[in-house]
């Protein structure tokens, strides 16, 4: 990370605290009080009933909510007192006892106490930023919020803010400076503005930020805040149990499925404006060919309707109406961006296929050997259509495509899947197997129930790596597991994967209470752990690299084993399987790519980079004194400099598409553009060189030994 980078980091980090209290609920414009006791009273019977942990509803609940609460509407600690907390630590111990009743007294209070701060704080910042700040003082502020605790007085609490906009505007002077001194040394004539002039512009900038953040703010409604207080309320049963509103659970429906229905473009706020960020390729509005990124969508109509001005309106809202059923039409008023005209373009909506989402492979030639690489973002499948695509489905597939360019081993990219569907990671595993069981699920209080491949077809029988990392999680690890269990595979990458060793069940909420009209949205609860065929359970521990390869992450705080209430280790016995043990050469291949990286330059400073970026995540206190916070980012730029050719790697293989891909990129442009980047960063790969390496030294076994356990 440069200087750069890390000043970029600390401006944006006041802003991404505020940006999480957005992004933990979803809005209606009105409080329902019956809606807040139906949610209340369904959720808990839910929880105590299903989930897979029995949690006692008691004191050390209650204080996990409270706290949770408390964090999650304020995170930087810039609204609440300790005054405050004094007046909400009377329900410290009593929420439990208030849930039970479906009484939300103590939400309610916090919530009206939360509405005046934030109220207040739009006078902080916008007076706090009319003047300019004495860089000259010798001050420090520590972003830790973890530690430092909640301000003693609104005196303090204003103290607060001041320094952490201080720092904000710092960052950006200092940011500015070194683009000066960029541009001074390209042209000798350029002319510097003074400090002075910097500081009144960062100050200006930083203003104008928190402006555009408090009216995000200011669209959020109870339900975004009820929202917060549930996920407060589920997620002290565990991590990974969490509520859905509505809209929240329609985009995980997108995202597991890889698709949606509309126009296919992604939008962004731009102020008070909906913005064209980018068209989906081969998506509607790619098709029709009038809208542009940068166009403004001005008015949206259905059809022959009259039009609905969206200007000022919040973007999911407006998501809402350009959004709709396959076969509709819709016409939208746009502001083009190239010459400012106002132009309606009508565009009939279609099924959008998020094309990043899905699998992708490429061919490389290494050492007169051709070798398939298949990049699978994540396990996702259509629950709502058993005949729609899924992942499962589109590695046969792709598989089949590679097998016909005569390909001599497989490298199957995993890093930052963080999992999907559990039955497509079965059914992918049994790609490679002839047949038996892939893993083993467990209710709570009962045996395992052990989830085999009954098919005895192997789509490839030949030799496979698995590239992993920290970030690959659940589905992911079922997969890589069994790969490792079976010997069918060597897994490649981060010393462990996430460790997400659990399994979630989404709910409707009206299932549970059909009589209630309005949409309640979903409950994602943990029901299940899953464990290996071994009996090991992935939870906590993941999957160990048969090869561990240093990364960025490498001695980062990361993973399951460092989230509050995860669920613990523990094992099963183990099941029946036989072992494939593919590999003549096995243990000698492992030991060969340990040796090349233990002695190879790159992977050496990868390691040291990855030991100063854990100081750095530690070192959270910073210097507001402007020579003291320059010394400090002059060494921290000296420092970055000897780590920035860390990922910097020349491979000389070429990546192409597979065959078939050839003539959907002479039609699609945008998808030819998107191969072509992917392609050359492959090439740059260091981590896929080793694994390719890795992959062309395996040899299989001409009569696969067969070792039962």
């Amino acid at each position: 990370m440069n200087n750069l980078q890390k000043n970029s980091l600390l401006l944006i980090a006041f802003l991404l605290l505020f940006n999480n209290l957005t992004l933990q609920a979803e809005t209606t414009l009105k409080s329902d009080p019956e809606k807040d006791k139906i949610l209340v009273y369904v959720l808990k019977n839910i929880l105590t009933r299903g989930h897979f942990v029995v949690k006692d509803m008691n004191d050390d609940f209650s204080e996990k909510v409270y706290k949770s609460f408390i964090e999650g509407l304020d995170p930087s600690k810039r609204y609440f007192t300790q005054d405050d907390l004094k007046e909400f630590s009377k329900y410290k111990y009593e929420i439990d006892n208030q849930l039970l009743k479906d009484d939300v007294s103590f939400y309610n209070l916090v919530y009206n106490r939360f509405l005046e701060k934030t109220a207040n704080a739009k006078s902080y910042y916008g007076e706090i930023l009319k003047q300019p700040f004495n860089f000259n003082k010798k001050e420090t502020i520590d972003i830790d919020y973890d530690k430092i605790p909640f301000a003693k007085n609104e005196n303090k609490l204003v103290e607060y803010w001041r320094k952490q906009l201080k720092l904000n505007t710092l960052s950006r002077i200092q940011s500015e400076l070194e683009k000066q001194e960029e541009k001074l040394k390209k042209d000798k004539k350029y002319k510097k503005k003074s400090f002075k002039t910097l500081e009144k512009e960062a100050r200006k900038e930083v203003l104008k930020n928190m402006n555009e953040l408090y009216l995000r703010i200011d669209e959020l409604e109870h339900e975004d805040w009820f929202s917060v207080f549930l996920n407060s309320v589920v997620s002290a049963f565990d991590p990974h149990t969490t509520y859905m509103a509505p809209r929240i659970k329609e985009r995980f429906d997108q995202d597991m499925s890889g698709k949606l229905e509309g126009i296919g473009a992604r939008l962004s706020r731009q102020g008070i404006y909906t913005e064209i960020v980018e068209l989906v390729s081969g998506g509607p509005a790619w098709k029709q060919g009038e809208l542009e990124a940068g166009d403004i969508i001005l008015e949206v109509a259905q059809g022959d309707k009259d039009p609905l001005d969206i200007v000022g309106m919040r973007l999911d809202d407006a998501i809402k109406f350009i959004k709709g059923k396959k076969g509709t039409e819709v016409r939208l008023t746009v502001k083009k961006k190239l010459d400012g005209s106002t132009k309606i373009i009508s565009i009939i909506r279609d099924v959008v296929e998020l094309e990043e989402t899905f699998v992708k492979s490429s061919i490389v030639e290494k050492d007169g050997k051709k070798y398939g690489l298949i990049d699978l973002p994540r396990f996702y499948i259509d629950f709502s259509d058993r005949d729609a695509r899924d992942s499962a489905k589109d590695m046969e597939k792709e598989i089949a495509r590679l097998k016909s360019e005569n390909i001599a081993g497989l490298l199957i990219d995993l890093r930052n899947n963080g999992g999907g569907s559990l039955q497509t990671a079965i059914q992918i595993a049994g790609l490679f197997i002839k047949q038996g069981p892939v893993v083993q699920v467990k209710y709570r209080g009962q045996d395992p129930i052990v989830k085999s491949d009954v098919d005895p077809k192997m789509q490839w029988d030949g030799s496979v790596v698995v590239l992993v990392n920290e970030l690959s999680a659940s589905a992911s690890e079922i997969f890589a597991a069994a790969m490792q269990d079976y010997g069918r595979a060597v897994i490649i990458g981060g010393n462990q994967t996430y460790g997400k060793g659990t399994v979630q069940s989404v709910i409707p909420i009206n299932n549970f209470y059909p009589k209630y009209e309005k949409d309640l949205g979903a409950i994602k609860m943990t029901i299940q752990k899953f464990y290996r065929v071994n009996g090991g359970s992935t939870q906590i521990e993941g999957v160990y690299s048969d090869i561990a390869m240093p990364d960025r992450y490498s001695y980062m705080k990361f993973g399951e084993r460092d989230l509050d209430g995860a669920l613990i280790w523990d094992k099963v016995p183990q099941a029946k399987y036989t072992q494939t043990n593919s590999y003549e050469n096995f243990s000698e291949v492992v030991d060969k790519s340990k040796t090349r990286i233990a002695s190879n330059t790159k992977f050496k400073l990868i390691n040291e980079y990855a030991k100063w970026l854990k100081e750095n995540q530690e070192d959270t206190s910073y210097s507001l004194n402007y020579k003291d916070f320059a010394k400090e980012s002059k060494e921290q730029e000296r420092v970055a400099k000897k780590y920035s050719d860390a990922f910097k790697h020349k491979s000389n293989l070429t990546f192409n598409s597979p065959k078939y891909e050839l003539p959907l990129l002479k039609k699609d442009s945008i998808l030819a553009d998107k191969r072509n980047i992917w392609h050359k960063n492959l090439s740059k790969d260091i981590y896929v060189a080793e694994a390719l390496n890795v992959l062309k030294d395996l040899k299989l076994k001409t009569k696969l030994e067969v070792v039962k356990k």
